[in-house]
């Protein structure tokens, strides 16, 4: 049987009309009443989780990028654009969301990219307590900007040298690739900008 906006109305007429075909009005109602609650309600505890765990993930990126800017890039300040964390963040959550384990499973590797060299920053394992399924490799590009050229160059023999040099800025864009670990399929690579 298949409910139609006549029909789950409850009219009169659509019932009768199914009465002489030879439904039993027991099974019609019973049938009718099923169809009221089959539709779901949304789940806003899952939109909640959903959009605590992006929230959690775009932490753990900026923390990974505070931790790296002096022991790895050797910089005072790292500026990143507007919704950038937030957007990779976003991204991850969805090419983790059909793995076995979710973002429980994942493994991701940071790097950065500069002048075309790509420089390992951090590993960062989701759950330590599950066995890794898939890796991301994250990539941030660094922003190709005159200016900042210009500016170390002009500034490199001056006293303003330190610390204009030690500021780095990053790019919009960011690649992601995803390698899974137990499946013959192939890898999944997107290019943000």
């Amino acid at each position: 049987m298949v409910a139609t906006g006549s029909l789950s109305s409850k009219n009169p007429a659509s019932i009768s009309e199914l009465l002489v075909c030879g439904y039993h009005p027991e099974s019609l109602l019973s049938d009718f009443d099923y169809w009221d609650y089959v539709v779901p309600e949304p789940n806003l505890n899952e939109v909640i989780f959903e959009e605590s765990t992006c929230q959690n993930l775009v932490k753990m990126l900026e923390n990974c990028l505070s931790k790296s800017k002096q022991t790895k890039l050797g910089c005072s300040k790292v500026l990143v654009p507007e919704k950038l964390t937030q957007r990779i963040a976003q991204d991850v959550l969805r090419l983790s969301s059909t793995e076995p384990c979710g973002l429980r499973g994942c493994v991701m590797h940071v790097n950065l990219e500069i002048e075309n060299v790509c420089k390992k920053l951090d590993r960062i394992v989701c759950d330590s307590s599950v066995v890794p399924t898939f890796e991301l490799t994250l990539v941030f590009k660094q922003e190709n900007c005159s200016w900042t050229s210009f500016r170390d160059f002009f500034f490199s023999r001056g006293r303003f040298s330190s610390g204009f040099r030690r500021t780095l800025i990053l790019s919009s864009g960011f690649r992601l690739v995803k390698k899974k670990l137990y499946s013959l399929i192939g890898t999944t690579v997107i290019e943000g900008s």
